[in-house]
């Protein structure tokens, strides 16, 4: 394996994000994440339409994978989140299926298995978006591809990969020690970082929470295993919702409460804020997103946009505290594709 590192060096011990799916709200599946990071990782709203060529030796314009990288055209449209340019972090296509990116310290692809097409762990949810529609499709399409750990920024891509589909259906995925271990299952709502996710739910079981009160001792820090456990314990508690607008409120005000504010400090080594939360809706299509340096949350719907093959690929900064509200008519045509 050929790895490349762009930019500048960040901590390797790095491990961030959170992620919450609430699909027993009898009204939509929504899901909500936070992306923490201690830099801006230039997110750019970007809609792929159907037909996109990929390589998964790419990373940018630097081949990672010089040996069997897999090629493919994109079968699904979708509406992404995309880090340095390079590849996703978070998003979901025309079919109700979402991919998110999070941290993950202890995540180990194994070595490079050439008799399978390599794809770069940055290209790892862009490739199940572009061709499943379901979790049980998308576990399917990755037993016959290898993720491969490349580097981004002088960071390694240590990561794994929540999904989920408009079904409400979920897994886990991670690979350790070089193999995959996989939750599939409704039931597997919150992810976060360290430890994997096998020690997390471990936690979560020593915690009493069956008598939820105002003076119930609540683990409140910035770490993993606090978040999990506060994300999954606000989860069980949210209220129905007698409509959409309540439905994305209540995702993304657990996001909320599990966000790292600005200087709090992580681990030791460092400052990891929250830079943005995301809310997507899979029963409407919508995708909302909040930057935490600006007053608005923004969203659009992907059924607004031209995606079939040849159409172009369209873009939106959301970077600009002037956004607000529905943004879908506020996309440009990207001058290419950014991968």
């Amino acid at each position: 394996m050929t790895t490349v590192s762009l930019g500048i060096a960040l901590p390797q011990q790095a491990s961030a994000c959170s992620r919450i799916l609430w699909n027993d709200n009898d009204l939509a599946v929504v899901v909500s994440r936070t992306m923490d990071w201690p830099e801006s990782t230039e997110p750019v709203l970007t809609v792929f339409p159907r037909g996109v060529k990929r390589d998964g030796g790419l990373l940018g314009t630097e081949r990672v994978i010089s040996e069997n990288p897999h090629v493919w055209s994109s079968q699904f449209g979708s509406l992404v989140t995309t880090v340095y340019g390079v590849g996703t972090a978070d998003g979901f296509n025309e079919k109700g299926l979402a991919v998110h990116m999070l941290f993950l310290n202890a995540a180990d692809f194994g070595p490079r298995n050439l008799s399978k097409p390599g794809i770069h762990a940055g290209l790892w949810g862009q490739f199940l978006l572009d061709k499943a529609a379901t979790v049980p499709e998308a576990l399917a399409l990755l037993e016959n591809v290898q993720i491969v750990m490349t580097e981004a920024r002088g960071t390694k891509t240590t990561v794994h990969l929540a999904i989920e589909d408009a079904s409400g259906d979920s897994a886990i995925i991670e690979y350790v020690d070089g193999k995959p271990l996989i939750h599939h299952g409704r039931e597997f709502k919150v992810m976060t970082n360290d430890p994997p996710y096998d020690q997390q739910l471990a936690l979560l079981k020593q915690q009493d929470f069956s008598k939820p009160s105002s003076t119930m001792p609540l683990p409140g820090n910035v770490n993993p295993s606090d978040r999990f456990q506060r994300a999954a314990y606000f989860l069980a508690l949210l209220p129905k919702p007698k409509n959409e607008r309540e439905a994305v409120s209540g995702a993304l005000a657990i996001a909320r409460n599990v966000s790292v504010p600005f200087g709090a400090p992580y681990k030791g080594f460092g400052i990891y804020n929250t830079e943005y939360r995301t809310v997507v809706d899979l029963t409407n299509k919508r995708y909302f997103f909040e930057l935490t340096t600006s007053p608005n949350v923004i969203w659009a719907e992907l059924d607004k946009f031209n995606l079939k093959p040849g159409a172009p690929v369209m873009v939106l900064n959301p970077d600009n505290i002037s956004l607000s509200g529905e943004v879908s008519g506020k996309f440009r045509k990207a001058a290419k594709s950014p991968f």
